[in-house]
């Protein structure tokens, strides 16, 4: 029933977010003093322009300039897959694929269209989808090295893929390997000079020697991974997919947006706001890791501060806690490099059990992604979800995972390709059926590392300053104190770190594009 419903308000919804930004066409560029009619050299003049932010890695500006062009010569197919570009290095892939598509339809021969809808498909983990648009390039190509050598690498990865599909064990048949394993059985050897937990109990003293360890770039042992590990997962397990957090009057309460791994960062935000304890509570609000290449630094961290004291710290689950995205965006590399095999598929099982969403003093709904393609959802569907498996690719887990505020009404196409876009009176309608306040929520990059957005209803926080290190954005957190639970909003900039590069452990394939 609630596909059904969620598929006619789809339909409605897309259109009128069609008409809506149809008719943003049409008015923009009288609106900015411009004319409608075509000016193939004024388009070119405002696509050198573009370029130029591109290479500043001001993505955004680029894309608006991008689309300023393509508003006085839209039959160029070279801004439709330029901005098709500057929609990957924001992650939009969605658009990405529908730019790069009209650039084919313009010049079925203009290579860069199916090179660019394949790079945005390698990046959604599409990899046989990506394959046609390589084969293309291929063709049209057919003594381009470059072209030779990305085919080659997707060949790869669509045989790799083929061959996982057919050893993979259904769900139903898979033995946990959480199950499997003892650590009290692993041995430390006498050599091993680093941060050791005595007996069952992880201590703030052991936490504390961790992450000096983790700053000068030694690793922990497996033996003590696999504690922390472990017992994070039995927490989590026990807890429902809606969690409620209860803050007394006159306590505080932080909230942190994404991290992916730049643990140097983390590491600052205790520095600014406290390490997490009883008195100082944090929830991390999902994608802990991919990207930055100190990503299994990051989620050890916080999973030893939740042994230490549960109510220290939540966590979240967000859209890179997956088998797909880990295995595309480096963490999976950085694991098998620093661990091994065996934690990786331990990891996917423990980021199954993380929660989906969290509530503050039943005001603050705090989630990773965003709302659905749907009215009606109550709290209670939510704390219902069967959240112990891979995110689905619709859904209300999808939803909370993926989706993104849109600044206008209505719901509408994702520009990521997953989830959708929701509106100001989406988040309104939503807030007042629960009761609620607010909507906090992470996923996207921002330049100050926050955005307030639908009439002060609805909060993007995003804590991974300088984001792969080339974003040039601030990170930034918000501190609730009770009972008001008005948000206090610090930003921060980011700090040095080791020279290992963001993308270090990824695939391949995605770093050739990278």
């Amino acid at each position: 029933m609630y596909r059904i419903k969620a598929w006619i308000c789809y339909l409605f919804s897309f259109n009128l977010a069609y008409f809506i930004d149809t008719f943003r066409q049409l008015v923009r560029p009288t609106i900015m003093g411009e004319t409608a009619s075509p000016d193939p050299e004024r388009a070119e003049e405002i696509k050198l322009l573009a370029n130029e932010a591109f290479k500043a890695h001001k993505y955004s500006q680029a894309i608006d300039l991008y689309t300023q062009a393509i508003e006085l010569n839209g039959s160029n197919a070279v801004y439709w897959a330029n901005r098709a570009f500057a929609h990957t290095k924001l992650e939009e892939y969605g658009s990405a694929i529908q730019d790069a598509t009209k650039a084919i339809e313009i010049d079925p021969k203009y290579s860069k269209g199916y090179y660019r809808r394949g790079a945005a498909y390698l990046a959604m983990g599409k990899f046989k989808e990506a394959l046609k648009d390589f084969q293309q390039v291929k063709k049209i190509c057919p003594n381009d090295p470059d072209a030779k050598k990305k085919l080659k690498e997707c060949e790869k990865a669509v045989q790799k893929l083929k061959f996982e599909e057919a050893i993979a064990v259904h769900d139903a048949e898979r033995r946990s390997i959480a199950d499997s394993i003892d650590f009290h059985t692993i041995d430390v050897e006498p050599t091993y000079a680093g941060a050791r937990i005595e007996g069952e109990v992880v201590t703030l003293e052991f936490v504390k020697n961790m992450i000096d360890d983790f700053r000068n770039q030694k690793c922990l042992h497996k033996r003590y991974a696999y504690q922390i590990i472990l017992q994070t997962m039995q927490m989590l397990r026990a807890l429902p997919s809606l969690v409620d957090i209860n803050v007394t009057d006159g306590k505080h309460f932080t909230v942190c947006g994404d991290v992916h791994g730049q643990f140097y960062d983390l590491l600052n935000i205790f520095e600014l706001n406290g390490l997490p304890s009883e008195d100082n509570p944090y929830l991390f609000n999902g994608d802990f890791v991919d990207r930055g290449s100190f990503s299994l630094e990051v989620i050890l961290t916080l999973f030893a501060f939740k042994c230490m004291s549960p109510s220290a710290i939540y966590l979240a689950r967000g859209n890179h806690e997956s088998k797909n995205m880990n295995k595309i965006y480096g963490f999976e590399g950085e694991v098998k490099s620093k661990l091994s095999d065996t934690f990786v598929e331990l990891f996917a099982e423990v980021f199954c059990c993380l929660p989906l969403a969290h509530v503050i003093n039943n005001k603050v709904f705090v989630v990773h992604g965003g709302l659905f393609s749907v009215d009606g959802v109550k709290l209670s569907d939510i704390r219902s979800i069967d959240r112990f498996c891979e995110p689905p690719e619709e859904g209300l887990m999808c939803e909370l995972l993926w989706s993104d505020p849109q600044p206008y009404p209505g719901r509408g196409p994702s520009k990521r390709g997953v989830g959708l876009a929701f509106g100001g009176d989406v988040t309104k309608r939503f807030l007042l059926e629960n009761n609620l306040d607010l909507v906090v929520r992470s996923h996207e990059v921002k330049d100050d590392g926050y955005e307030i957005e639908h009439d002060g209803k609805l909060i993007t926080v995003f804590s991974a300053p300088n984001y792969c290190d080339q974003m040039g954005n601030k990170g930034a957190f918000i501190r609730f104190k009770a009972p008001e639970l008005k948000p206090n909003i610090t930003s921060f900039t980011a700090v040095p770190h080791p020279n290992v590069k963001p993308m270090a452990y990824a695939s391949n394939f995605l770093q050739m594009f990278s």
